[in-house]
């Protein structure tokens, strides 16, 4: 597993630095802490700020949603591990305009621990802090114990939604309250065809036959729910909806949004060739696709697979959804 790296130890810090300088009309490190980013661009005062954040090897999430109509910062770990609080803290003062900021990142106990100790920090330095925590994906734990799920690609809507609302104007509650709506609206499951390996390791993170594929697959290589032999696209996407619809309740004439996000190494081709057959299905059951994404947008390094996401969509958060976005990875006009 052939790697384009220095010094395996220093990987993030490179990646960082590098990123920093490609897009430094975006973005901007602080000097308190290198694992600290923040939005380069001017922002309206009184605006709730947004803090994203997770391990490294996710790219384009977490820095790449760094930018106009979605996160002010980012709070970068190292790979497929939380970033300690330390470099939480800093972008939460450096985003901060009076009106709070909000925590959004997935359920990982990581995470969970870092942010909540970091949000007790800020609260000493007299800063509001909400956190809403992704579980999105559905073979992580049963519909009953839904607390206990990962969040996976979904949290891409979560971030895009909590974004939008913060520039709308609403308050800290609000907002916070629209990213948790965001999360309770969406549900999404992957499949796992082929490893990936860690710099520091070169070692595969999960074994597969070379027929064989694993559905529930999470993004750090977590077990899914099964192994099965290789089909069809279309067999494998209709395996996953299956999933996703027994878990959410979707009526005829509703709207949705869709993501068939890929996990680092899966060509364009296959991902429309998947979201091909998510489009027939949905129209099948008289859904609606109100808008559509398809790409990298939360990988695992250059694992082999794919996951779909679907989130329900009212009115208030078509307009959300809609909302321009542009960051160094991701725009939308």
């Amino acid at each position: 597993m052939k790697k384009l790296v220095n010094d395996p130890e220093n990987v993030v810090e490179e990646m960082i630095d590098g990123y920093a300088k490609a897009h430094s009309d975006y973005i901007k490190r602080l000097e308190a802490n290198d694992r600290a980013l923040v939005t380069a661009r001017p922002k309206d005062e009184g605006k709730v700020s947004i803090l994203v954040g997770g391990g490294s090897g996710h790219e384009p999430a977490f820095m790449g949603y760094v930018g106009e109509g979605m996160a002010d910062g980012v709070a970068i770990g190292n790979i497929f591990s939380s970033p300690p609080p330390a470099p939480i803290l800093e972008v939460t003062k450096a985003v901060d305009n009076g009106s709070g900021v909000v925590y959004l990142y997935g359920n990982y106990a990581g995470d969970v621990m870092n942010f909540s100790m970091a949000a007790e920090m800020a609260e000493m330095e007299d800063i509001d802090v909400e956190m809403v925590v992704a579980s999105d994906d559905v073979a992580s734990a049963p519909k009953e114990e839904k607390e206990k799920r990962r969040g996976i690609a979904g949290e891409f809507f979560v971030y895009k939604m909590a974004g939008a609302a913060a520039d709308f104007g609403y308050n800290l509650k609000e907002v916070a309250e629209i990213a948790r709506k965001t999360n309770e609206y969406t549900r999404s499951m992957g499949v796992g065809l082929s490893p990936c390996s860690l710099p520091q390791t070169g070692e595969p993170s999960f074994e597969l036959n070379d027929n064989e594929i694993e559905y529930g697959l999470g993004h750090h290589g977590e077990p899914g729910i099964k192994k099965a032999p290789l089909e069809s696209a279309d067999r494998i996407a209709d395996q996953l909806l299956d999933e996703i619809y027994k878990d959410m309740t979707l009526k005829e004439g509703e709207d949705v949004a869709v993501l068939v996000n890929g996990l680092g190494s899966t060509p364009r081709m296959e991902l429309y060739t998947m979201f091909r057959r998510v489009e027939q299905s949905l129209k099948e059951k008289g859904i609606n696709i109100y808008r559509s994404y398809v790409g990298d947008y939360i990988t695992s390094l250059e694992m082999g697979g794919c996951s779909i996401t679907l989130t329900k969509l009212d009115d208030k958060m078509k307009k959300m959804v809609d909302y321009p976005v542009d960051c160094p990875m991701f725009v939308q006009k």
